[in-house]
C-alpha cells in the first residue's frame, strides 16, 4: 500500500484531513492512501508459542484460551483507546484468530497511529465480562475480570505498511517489557486481491482447528461494483466494519467483511412524507370550506370536522418542526421508540452487508436491511394494531345512523382519486391551451397541430375522469344538503347538447343504501354540463382544421400562379387572412372551453369534497387517529423501503437482467418478521402487516441528478406515492430507455412472520396463532403471483440463470408445505422465503420489535448459512463462525449503540424457548433495558 503525504491528490483518491504543523510545534500526521469508501486498513492476527498460564492451585497445567485486545493510540493523544478484540481461541499456544481488525474509511488513522495488541488468557469465556463493562477509556482491563494478562506488543501503522509483504512478527512481552512470552503475527488483508507467494500452511491438532489452514486465496473474477459506492455515501453513514477469515471445506481461506451502516433516510423520508400529508390535508380542508352554503345539520358537521382536521394539521406541523431540528441525525435508537416527536422515524434502521471473497466464486455481496417492526409504539397496542382497528372502525362506520351518508372505502378512495386527477389535469390543460394560442399567434401550422393534439389528449382524460356513478350520486347528495334542497326535475327538452353526450358512458352501478336517490332529480343536467366540455373541444378542433386548410389553400394558390404574375400582383392572396386572425378566432373558443371546464371542476370538486366530509364526520375522532397511526406506520416502512431500493439499484446497475426485471415485472421486497402473536407484539404485527401492504401504493421513478443534492423526492398523496430516485448522468444514461423515459417501477412487498421467543411459546400453547398463519398464507399467494408474472414476462435465458442451483418452483412448493404444516416456530419458513427472495433478485428485510436482539440472531445465522451453502464454509467451523459474528461482529456493536450495553437482552428462560441456532454464545446476553 502506498503512502502519500496530506495534500497529494489523484483522481479517485481521498485522504483524511491532516493537521498542519505550526510554530507551536503541533504534529503533522501522514494520511494513508485508500480507495474511496473502502476500509483504510485491515489485518488479521495469529500467535505463536504462547507461554502457558500459571498453574492454578490444585489443577493440572492447561493451554491458554487466548484473546487479543486491540487498542489505538493517536499521535499526541494521552493514551490508547480500546478499539476491537478477537474471539477467544481455546486450548492452544498457537491460536489462529478468525476475527480480524478493520478500520473504516471515516476512521482517523495515520502512519503515526500506534496499535497496541494485548493478549489475555480467558479462564472462562462464559464469564468474560470485560467487554461488557464500562471501563475508563484509556485503561486496560483489570486481571480479575475473568482473564489474565499474558503479554503485549505494539507497532505503528507506517511500520506495518512498509514491512516486507506487509506482515509483522512481534515479540509479546510482559508488562515490565522484560520477558518474551510468545510471538504475535500481524498481516495486512486486501479484499479482492491475490496474495503473492506460496500458500502458508498452518497445521494444528487442537479441537476446533483440526484442519490444515491455507493463508491464501485464489484470484476472484470480476469486481464488486465498488465504482457505485461513492454515490451511496450520500445515504449511508457511520459504517461499522468487521473482518473474518474462515476455512472452506477444501481447507482454503475465504475472507468476509461485515459492514453495518446507518442511513440518513431514517429522517429524510419521514420529513418528506409529513410535508406531503400537510399539503394534502390543507388542500382537503380548503375544499371542505368551499363547499358553499349547507343546511344547519351539515354545516355543523362541517365545522366539527374542520376543527378536528385543523388540529391534526397543527400536530403534523409541530412534528415536522421537531424533526427538522434533527439536522445531523441518521439513527433512532430502540430506547426512543416511544417518543412522540420521533414516531414517524423507523427504529434502528441499518444496512447489514456481507462481502465475501471466496477462492471458489466471484466476490459476492449479500445485503439485508434491518429495522424495527413498523408500528405505532407511542400510541400503544391496548386495543390492537391497524389490522384489527381498521376492520372494527369500518364495521362501526357502517352503522352510523341517519345523520351520515355511508360511502364504502372503495368509493371514498375513488373520490380522492378523481379529485387528484382534477388537480393534476386542470393546470395541464390550461398550459396546453396557452401553447395552442401561442402557436396560433406565430401562425405555425405544425406547432398548432402538436399543441392541439396534446390539448385533446388531456381534455379527453379530464372528461373521462367524471364518467363515474359516484360523481352523480355525490351531486345529488350535495344538492339535498343545500338549504331547502328539494330535488325536482325541471323540464328538459331534447337539445343538441343531449345529442352530443357520450354514448359509451358506463351503466349505473348499484348504489349504497344510505346514499340519497330521487327519481325526480335531473341527473341529465350533469351530463349536459360536462358534455359541453367535449363540444367546446370539438369546436376548437374544427376551427384549427379550417385555419390550416385555408392556409394551405392560400399557399397553394400562390404557388400555381406564374412568376411574372406574382410580381405584378399588388396583394398576396394570404393577406386576405392576416396572421393575427388565427389567434383572434381561436381565443374565444379556448375561453369557452376553460369556462366549461371551470363549471365542471367547481361542481365535481364540491360534490366529491362532500363525500370526504361524510367519511370524516362519520368517524370523528377515531378516523383521524387511525389515519395518524397509519401514516406513522407507513412512514417507518417507506423509509426502510427507499433505503433498500436505492442500495439494490446501485449494487445492480451493471446487471442488464436486473434492469430488465426492474421495469418489466418490478421487484419483490421480502420482510422477515420475528414478532410473537402474544400480548403487545400482536398489535405490532397487525401494524406491520398493514404498513407493509400499504407499500403497494408506492412506485419508483429514476431521474437524472442535476445537482449535488441526490436525496430522493416523494410526490403524490396517501393513495399513491412516487419516489424519485436520482442518478448521476453517467449512470442514468446506461439505464434502459423505458426507465430513462420515466416509467414507474413497482415493488411487490411480502411479509412472512415466525415468532421465536418465549412469548410465542405461550401463544402456541395457550393463545392464538391465527394472525401469523393468515399473514403467511396471504403473502405466500402474493409471492406466487409475482413468480407467475416473472416466469411469464422474463426471457427464458434469464429465468434459467435463476434456476441453476435451486428450482424456484420447488422452493415455492416447499414454502407452501411448511406454511400449511402449522409447525411451531417453523423457522424453515424464514429460510425458504429468504432464499426465494435472493433467487428472484429481491430486497431483504429482517425485523423484530427493535431490530436489536432477535434480528441480530437471524442475520448472523443467515450470513453463516450463506457461507455454508454458497461458499463452502468448513462444516466444523459453522458454529464457531456464528459465535464470532455474534460475539465480536457488527450486531453486538448495534446493541451497544442502542442501549449502551454490549449484551443481547435475553435471559436463560427466553433462550430455552429459542430454536437452537437462534441462541447467542454464552457471556453475550443478560439484562439490559430495551
Amino acid at each position: 500500500m502506498e503512502i502519500k503525504e496530506e495534500g497529494a491528490s489523484e483522481e479517485g483518491q481521498h485522504f483524511l484531513p491532516t493537521p498542519q504543523a505550526n510554530d507551536t510545534g503541533d504534529f503533522q500526521f501522514t494520511s494513508i492512501q485508500k480507495t474511496p469508501n473502502e476500509p483504510q486498513l485491515e489485518f488479521i492476527l495469529a500467535c505463536r508459542g504462547l507461554t502457558r498460564p500459571a498453574r492454578d492451585r490444585g489443577r493440572r497445567p492447561r493451554e491458554p484460551n487466548a484473546l487479543v485486545q486491540v487498542s489505538v493510540a493517536q499521535p499526541a493523544a494521552p493514551g490508547p483507546t480500546r478499539y476491537a478484540s478477537t474471539e477467544v481461541v481455546e486450548g492452544t499456544r498457537d491460536p489462529l484468530f478468525l476475527t480480524g481488525v478493520t478500520f473504516p474509511s471515516e476512521y482517523p488513522i495515520y502512519e503515526e497511529t500506534k496499535i497496541k495488541l494485548t493478549v489475555y488468557d480467558v479462564k472462562d469465556k462464559a464469564h468474560d465480562t470485560v467487554r461488557t463493562s464500562v471501563l475508563p477509556e484509556h485503561q486496560d482491563p483489570p486481571p480479575e475480570a475473568g482473564r489474565s494478562f499474558l503479554g503485549y506488543a505494539s507497532f505503528t501503522v507506517g511500520e506495518l505498511l512498509r514491512s516486507k509483504e506487509q506482515l509483522l512478527a512481534l515479540s509479546l512481552r510482559t508488562s515490565d517489557g522484560g520477558k518474551v512470552v510468545g510471538t504475535i503475527e500481524v498481516s495486512v488483508v486486501k479484499m479482492g486481491e491475490i496474495e503473492d507467494g506460496e500458500a502458508d500452511h498452518v497445521t494444528t491438532d487442537v479441537q476446533g482447528q483440526k484442519c490444515a489452514l491455507v493463508c491464501g486465496c485464489a484470484a476472484p473474477d470480476g469486481g464488486s461494483g465498488k465504482e457505485n459506492l461513492p454515490f451511496l455515501n450520500a445515504v449511508l453513514k457511520n459504517p461499522v466494519c468487521k473482518l473474518y477469515r474462515f476455512p472452506t471445506s477444501d481447507n482454503k481461506w475465504m475472507r468476509i467483511r461485515e459492514q453495518m451502516s446507518e442511513s440518513i433516510l431514517s429522517f429524510h423520508i419521514p420529513k418528506e412524507l409529513i410535508s406531503l400529508h400537510i399539503k394534502e390535508d390543507l388542500c382537503r380542508n380548503q375544499e371542505l370550506k368551499e363547499l358553499g352554503e349547507l343546511s344547519p345539520h351539515w354545516d355543523n358537521l362541517r365545522k366539527n370536522v374542520l376543527t378536528h382536521c385543523d388540529q391534526m394539521v397543527n400536530m403534523y406541523q409541530d412534528i415536522l418542526t421537531e424533526l427538522s431540528k434533527e439536522t445531523g441525525s441518521s439513527f433512532k435508537s430502540s430506547s426512543s421508540k416511544g417518543e412522540k416527536t420521533l414516531e414517524f422515524v423507523p427504529i434502528n434502521l441499518h444496512l447489514q452487508r456481507m462481502h465475501v471473497h471466496s477462492p471458489h466464486l466471484k466476490d459476492a455481496l449479500y445485503d439485508v436491511i434491518t429495522v424495527g417492526a413498523p408500528a405505532a409504539h407511542f400510541q400503544g397496542f391496548k386495543n390492537g394494531g391497524l389490522r384489527k382497528l381498521l376492520h372494527r372502525f369500518e364495521m362501526e362506520r357502517r352503522n352510523t345512523g341517519y345523520q351520515f351518508i355511508y360511502y364504502s372505502p372503495e368509493n371514498t378512495a375513488k373520490a380522492k382519486e378523481v379529485l387528484s386527477n382534477i388537480n393534476q389535469l386542470q393546470p395541464l390543460i390550461a398550459t396546453h391551451a396557452d401553447l395552442l394560442l401561442n402557436s396560433a399567434s406565430q401562425h405555425s401550422p405544425d406547432s398548432l397541430k402538436n399543441s392541439l393534439k396534446m390539448l385533446s389528449e388531456k381534455t379527453e382524460l379530464f372528461v373521462h375522469a367524471f364518467k363515474d356513478q359516484l360523481v352523480r350520486s355525490a351531486l345529488l347528495a350535495l344538492y339535498t344538503a343545500r338549504p331547502g334542497g328539494v330535488p325536482k326535475k325541471p323540464p328538459s327538452p331534447k337539445s343538441s347538447a343531449e345529442d352530443s353526450c357520450p354514448q359509451d358512458a358506463p351503466p349505473p352501478v348499484g348504489r349504497q343504501d344510505s346514499i340519497p336517490h330521487h327519481s325526480d332529480y335531473d341527473e341529465e343536467e350533469w351530463d349536459r354540463v360536462w358534455a359541453s366540455v367535449g363540444k367546446s373541444l370539438n369546436c376548437i378542433i374544427d376551427m384549427v382544421d379550417k385555419l390550416i386548410a385555408r392556409d394551405g389553400a392560400s399557399e397553394g394558390g400562390g404557388g400555381s400562379s406564374k412568376d411574372g404574375e406574382k410580381d405584378a400582383s399588388p396583394v398576396d392572396p394570404i393577406t386576405a387572412h392576416p396572421r393575427e386572425d388565427w389567434y383572434e378566432q381561436l381565443c374565444p373558443l379556448i375561453r369557452a372551453l376553460q369556462d366549461c371546464m371551470g363549471e365542471v371542476v367547481n361542481r365535481a370538486k364540491q360534490s366529491l369534497a362532500f363525500v370526504l366530509l361524510q367519511e370524516l364526520a362519520a368517524g370523528l375522532p377515531q378516523g383521524l387517529m387511525l389515519t395518524l397511526r397509519r401514516d406513522v406506520v407507513f412512514s417507518q416502512a417507506l423509509a426502510g423501503l427507499v433505503c433498500g431500493f436505492i442500495i439494490k439499484l446501485h449494487t445492480s446497475l451493471h446487471d442488464p437482467g436486473f434492469l430488465q426485471q426492474l421495469h418489466t415485472v418490478g421487484l419483490v421486497v421480502q420482510y422477515e418478521g420475528l414478532l410473537s402473536t402474544y400480548s403487545d407484539e400482536i398489535g405490532m404485527l397487525e401494524d406491520m402487516a398493514v404498513g407493509i401492504s400499504d407499500l403497494k401504493k408506492v412506485a419508483f421513478k429514476i431521474i437524472e441528478a442535476k445537482s449535488n443534492d441526490v436525496l430522493p423526492v416523494i410526490t403524490g398523496r396517501r393513495e399513491h406515492y412516487v419516489v424519485e430516485v436520482k442518478l448521476p448522468a453517467r449512470l442514468f444514461e446506461a439505464l434502459p430507455p423505458p426507465v430513462r423515459e420515466g416509467q414507474l417501477l413497482h415493488v411487490h412487498p411480502v411479509l412472512f412472520n415466525v415468532g421465536i421467543n418465549e412469548q410465542q411459546t405461550l401463544a402456541d400453547r395457550f393463545g392464538d396463532v391465527s394472525l401469523q398463519e393468515s399473514i403467511n398464507q396471504e403473502n405466500f399467494e402474493l409471492l406466487k403471483e409475482y413468480y407467475a408474472v416473472f416466469m411469464e414476462k422474463m426471457p427464458p435465458d434469464y429465468i434459467s440463470h435463476f434456476q441453476e442451483q435451486n428450482d424456484l418452483k420447488g422452493l415455492l412448493e416447499n414454502l407452501h408445505q411448511n406454511i400449511q404444516a402449522k409447525k411451531r416456530k417453523n423457522v424453515e419458513i424464514m429460510w425458504l422465503a429468504a432464499t426465494i427472495c435472493r433467487k428472484l433478485n429481491g430486497i431483504r428485510f429482517t425485523c423484530c420489535k427493535s431490530a436489536k436482539d432477535r434480528t441480530s440472531m437471524s442475520v448472523t445465522l443467515e450470513q453463516c448459512s450463506i457461507l455454508r451453502d454458497e461458499h463452502q464454509l468448513h462444516k466444523d467451523f459453522f458454529i464457531r463462525a456464528l459465535d464470532c459474528m455474534r460475539r465480536e461482529g457488527c450486531r453486538i456493536e448495534n446493541v451497544l449503540k442502542n442501549v449502551k450495553c454490549r449484551k443481547y437482552a435475553f435471559n436463560m428462560l427466553q433462550l430455552m424457548a429459542f430454536p437452537k441456532y437462534y441462541r447467542p454464545p454464552e457471556g453475550t446476553y443478560g439484562k439490559a433495558d430495551t
